[in-house]
């Protein structure tokens, strides 16, 4: 059992990087890879809980993704993502922790079906308020502000609004329901962002595992928590 942690992050973001890379090194197929690092998203998101954390952010897939790599791999990836929306050991699991699923992210570059899925699992778990996982797919920073921006244009055009302000911008986003992250965690040793969450990510303490996501494990996660929760974090002042 993990302890709690005096002053955990109150949101935690996490980039889930090296599936790829530990399928090549295990010498296993990229769906095998692929496949512990989703159930890793569900096994993280429960360690979180333990450590006092309620909200956490994973992001699943980025619209780079979505342009640069084969169409057989996303393929599998849609297919997998879609299976374990139905899959009755995470629904058993997400309710045991009272978990509910959030999905966010540009919604017309993925199929439909993966959508329905993804959607679908959002209304099964909207009740349970102990825990949210919020599942960025489709999702890219730069993608996230231009949507904000065209959707602020359009509103001033329409006269909606009379001013543009940082507020105005943030409640555009299709990330406007996350708070600023805390933490945030990539794993597999890249040490940059790649575009996540530009706008929350302002004041966030960064963490860097030298692990691939399939081999992040609890301890993993406490110590990066506990890092966190030494630094002194003074937000500009």
């Amino acid at each position: 059992m993990v302890h709690k942690i005096v002053n955990p992050p109150n949101h935690l973001a996490i980039i889930p990087d090296g599936n790829r890379r530990w399928s090549k090194k295990s010498r296993f197929n990229l769906f095998v890879g692929y496949k512990l690092g989703i159930k890793k998203f569900i096994d993280v998101s429960i360690w979180a809980k333990e450590l006092g954390i309620s909200n956490i952010s994973v992001w699943a897939l980025s619209t780079e993704n979505i342009k640069n790599r084969s169409k057989k791999e996303l393929n599998t990836l849609y297919m997998l993502y879609t299976k374990a929306s139905k899959d009755p050991n995470i629904l058993k699991l997400l309710k045991e922790n009272r978990a509910r699923i959030k999905i966010i992210g540009n919604k017309s570059i993925l199929p439909k079906n993966l959508i329905e899925a993804l959607m679908l699992l959002e209304n099964k778990t909207k009740h349970y308020k102990d825990l949210t996982i919020n599942i960025l797919v489709g999702y890219g920073g730069k993608d996230d502000i231009m949507h904000a921006i065209k959707k602020v244009v359009r509103k001033k055009i329409r006269g909606e609004i009379t001013r543009i302000n940082y507020d105005i911008i943030k409640e555009n986003l299709r990330t406007a329901i996350l708070p600023d992250a805390d933490l945030i965690i990539r794993t597999s040793g890249e040490m940059r962002t790649s575009g996540f969450l530009p706008w929350q990510s302002t004041y966030s303490e960064f963490y860097f595992s030298e692990k691939y996501w399939p081999n992040f494990e609890k301890e993993d996660l406490r110590k990066a928590v506990e890092t966190f929760s030494k630094r002194n974090r003074r937000f500009g002042k």
